[in-house]
């Protein structure tokens, strides 16, 4: 599993560091999410936003899709995640999607948020929100 992040951290886009910052906001999919019978039975929807500090390459600026971190394959690979089946807990939706988009070393510092806006009726969202740091 990755590292947690620590106080000492650099923030996610950073020149001086040479890291940029390439996000996804409030990503809608429709899940099956959570430990209460209602929410084994239905889908709900879940919002997913992820950022990412990603290393810069050498040869700037980038010319091909192959050469970024693509928010797009970032996406898809968090709905490939949600659509395999039941999850209970949004903590470990959060680390499963930490881990895969993880593989790619590029990715130095990541922040995943998993929301759930239909939770709780007198809230606008309930959810969590973890930092993972690249290990490799």
């Amino acid at each position: 599993m990755n590292q947690q992040s620590t106080q000492s951290q650099p923030k996610l886009a950073n020149a001086a560091l040479g890291l940029r910052h390439v996000f996804v906001k409030r990503l809608a999919i429709a899940a099956s999410i959570g430990i209460h019978p209602h929410e084994r039975r239905a889908k709900q929807t879940i919002l997913i936003s992820l950022d990412a500090a990603v290393a810069e390459t050498q040869t700037l600026p980038e010319t091909n899709i192959a050469d970024v971190v693509c928010y797009e394959s970032m996406s898809k690979a968090v709905i490939a995640i949600v659509e395999r089946g039941h999850i209970d807990l949004v903590e470990t939706l959060a680390e499963t999607i930490a881990d895969t988009l993880l593989i790619d070393v590029r990715i130095r510092h990541l922040h995943v948020q998993v929301e759930k806006p239909d939770a709780i009726e007198a809230a606008e969202s309930v959810g969590i929100a973890i930092e993972r740091l690249q290990t490799a």
